[in-house]
């Protein structure tokens, strides 16, 4: 693959390692859409670690129950990934050699013990040790870095198509951009999947569609929540018509690795939908021809921590920070989800406030009274968390945000921690009441006494792509336009307030002759 920097120079990136495309799997066969097997895409967007490693967290640390699967799990990790993915892992393995060895340092803390064995390598950030989670962010900070200032060219035949089905108005745009992909005049003849719901909508009339060349036969397909979720690898191209929740849908959609995403703003705010849909042509033409500049946006995964041990005089801070036996894992997983914007603990229905513990790596930060607390990426800093006063935060900013909703107290002012790292957010065991969690407002748990939530940077972050050559202008220019920001008249020079102040007194000693003349 071959990208161009923005001084015109060009770079070639190395793909020697990929295994021989030639060489299909059963799998591969399976995803014929894409214009890349399972094995070339080795290693993607999913960063990996040696599997000899410890791992931290006792009580996170519960993975599933079958270590067949699990095992299972890991080896198609291993065999599943995108190049830019690839690109990502190289650079891992790169950095690890320039540093010295350190065996004899001490990476884990005293409370960290292993439930996984060496043979079933951990598959959740949460799992990581300190160094693990610290690697696996810096690497995907300075490979964004990178991948900003090149253009990949991305051998593009599989199209994923998402809209608002169930807004008539878009079903139109819809029905264009696929027409588009699929006529004769392109050079490439592209395979578009849209969702299952258009099928027999008669706004969006697929059988036209169709009928209207013989060769759309059999390019038009449909895509439903099931394969986004098991074949990712299916697409290599998103498309997204309409605004940010359109987007956060797309990153909900796929909860591991994400193919490159492409948004035209059809909604009202469009922090993140950064090309005009007048322009899809044009820009589509460009982006399949001449490459585009892919920015890696920070997600977050939280795993829902379910309490083992109801009963009374139960303490979460001893249980999660303190002394235990050995094995005593005294919390069990229930669900793991990526999520772009934020996570949200609050008091749900409930009349009162919630009370919330909040513990970062293996320290107890403090408890709140509150309405709740928002966790929120740099990503989701406009939304819920800059409605709850929390800062506004540059979106390629390796950081946690943490803001109180409607704290009990008014001391409790948001903090901003570093991605590395581990947040655990829970219910302590004398709370008046349980609270909910919420994951990008789709997703909602109830959180009962001792339960509790983990927050962790993802090893799957979400490729967006941006215009070239305008990262921190648009963003700037995406918070001066939806939020004014910082939007005042601007102060006048000492000589034209000199000019002002004169004018006004020549107006008032004109409306005083003219008074004086009245009386007359």
């Amino acid at each position: 693959m071959t990208s161009s920097m923005h001084d015109g120079t060009r770079t070639q990136f190395d793909f020697s390692s990929l295994p021989n495309p030639e060489a299909r799997t059963h799998t591969d066969e399976v995803r014929s859409d894409s214009s890349a097997s399972d094995s070339e895409y080795q290693h993607a967007l999913e960063v990996v670690f040696d599997p000899e490693n410890t791992h931290r967290r006792r009580s996170s640390m519960v993975t599933t129950d079958n270590p067949k699967l699990a095992k299972r799990s890991a080896e198609r990790r291993e065999s599943t990934a995108c190049f830019v993915h690839h690109l990502l892992e190289k650079q891992r393995r790169a950095r690890k050699g320039n540093f010295p060895n350190l065996e004899e340092i001490n990476e884990d803390t005293k409370a960290d013990k292993s439930a996984v064995t060496n043979h079933v390598p951990a598959t959740n950030s949460r799992l990581l040790t300190k160094k693990q989670l610290s690697d696996m962010a810096w690497g995907v900070r300075e490979f964004s870095k990178r991948l900003g200032s090149v253009r990949l060219k991305l051998r593009v035949k599989t199209v994923f198509l998402l809209t608002k089905a169930h807004d008539e108005g878009l079903i139109g745009y819809t029905q264009e951009v696929v027409e588009w992909l699929l006529s004769k005049d392109r050079e490439t003849p592209y395979t578009v999947y849209v969702e299952d719901t258009l099928e027999n909508n008669h706004t969006f009339d697929a059988k036209s569609i169709i009928a209207k060349d013989p060769s759309r036969e059999g390019r038009l397909k449909y895509w439903n929540n099931e394969l986004c979720a098991k074949h990712p690898l299916t697409f290599d191209f998103v498309i997204t018509l309409g605004g940010d929740g359109t987007l956060l849908y797309a990153s909900w959609l796929f909860q591991r690795i994400v193919p490159p995403v492409l948004s035209f703003a059809l909604g009202s705010l469009g922090f993140l939908t950064k090309f005009d849909y007048a322009g899809f042509r044009e820009t589509l033409t460009s982006g399949f021809k001449d490459g585009v500049t892919v920015s890696l946006r920070l997600r977050f995964e939280g795993t829902v921590m379910r309490s083992q041990t109801k009963g009374q005089n139960r303490d979460l801070v001893e249980e999660l920070i303190g002394e235990e036996a050995e094995n005593d894992y005294t919390h069990k997983p229930d669900g793991s989800y990526e999520i772009l914007n934020d996570i949200v603990v609050d008091r749900g229905p409930n009349p009162t406030m919630s009370a919330i513990e909040i513990f970062g790596d293996d320290e107890h930060f403090t408890t709140i009274q509150a309405d709740g607390v928002c966790v929120a990426t740099p990503t989701g800093s406009t939304a819920y968390n800059l409605a709850a006063g929390g800062s506004l935060c540059h979106p390629e900013n390796p950081v946690v945000l943490v803001t109180a909703i409607c704290a009990h107290t008014l001391s409790f002012r948001p903090i901003i921690l570093p991605d590395t790292i581990v947040l655990r957010v829970g219910v302590p065991y004398d709370a008046r009441t349980s609270s909910w969690a919420s994951f990008d407002g789709r997703k909602r748990v109830e959180l009962c006494s001792g339960d509790y939530v983990t927050i962790s940077a993802s090893r799957y972050p979400f490729a967006n792509i941006m215009q070239q050559g305008r990262r921190n202008e648009d963003w700037v220019n995406s918070i001066s336009r939806t939020l004014n920001w910082n939007s005042r008249q601007r102060q006048k020079s000492f000589k034209e307030w000199q000019v002002d102040e004169e004018e006004k007194e020549e107006k008032k000693r004109e409306k005083r002759q003219e008074e004086g003349k009245e009386k007359r």
